[in-house]
């Protein structure tokens, strides 16, 4: 085991550990191979499944992973060939049984830290879907809640705003200027710090995915 490794297991560790105090369960995944099969082990036959904006799910090969399955009711947005279709599913997305995301960043004592534009991701990690999974690359990591919200000002939210190609303050220069833009991606601010129910699990990868 390189360093790197030792480290990061040592780190995932001790995040399960404080997760599990927020009542979240999490689990530890060194390689995305074993990230996206033990994704796939947490969702059962026959449930509706879907996801948000997430880079993240999406460039782990997670959705063609669970469509291969051929068990499990796949409601993916971006299939949608209208935009009745895809508002649709964007509400269907509050009764499905698993809502698969990421995360714009986590604390080290596990406070897990969000911004949306629309609101539809961050809504749906509140309140509606049974379960919510978290799939969350170690590169999101910051030492405390407000080093979690400060990386999504920095890093997260103006790399975004380039991949929508909206026009924004941060768009100019890579910074964040706490804009009111119209075009703003930074509207909604999310702390999920407790889970009282147990609807959350999360997923560390021992690898860099997202932004």
């Amino acid at each position: 085991m390189t360093p790197q490794e030792l480290r990061n297991e040592r780190l995932a560790q001790t995040m399960i550990k404080n997760l599990k105090r927020r009542h979240i369960e999490a689990f530890y995944c060194p390689t995305a191979e074993e990230a996206v099969k033990k994704v796939s082990e947490l969702i059962a036959d026959g449930s509706s499944v879907t996801w948000g904006g997430t880079m993240t799910v999406r460039d782990l090969g997670i959705p063609d992973a669970l469509r291969n399955r051929g068990t499990l009711e796949v409601l993916d947005r971006d299939l949608a060939e209208t935009a009745e279709e895809k508002l649709a599913i964007y509400l269907k997305a509050f009764t499905a049984d698993v809502y698969l995301t990421s995360a714009n960043a986590i604390s080290e004592d596990g406070v897990i830290v969000n911004i949306d534009g629309n609101g539809n991701r961050v809504a749906a990690i509140t309140w509606g879907p049974k379960k919510v999974i978290f799939v969350i690359g170690l590169n999101k990591v910051a030492q405390t809640p407000e080093a979690a919200l400060a990386r999504v000002r920095s890093t997260a939210s103006p790399t975004n705003a380039a991949r929508f190609d909206v026009k924004t303050p941060c768009q100019t220069d890579g910074v964040c200027h706490n804009c009111n833009s119209t075009d703003c991606i930074c509207n909604y601010v999310h702390f999920l710090r407790n889970s009282p129910n147990g609807r959350h699990q999360v997923v560390l990868v021992g690898e860099s995915w997202g932004y």
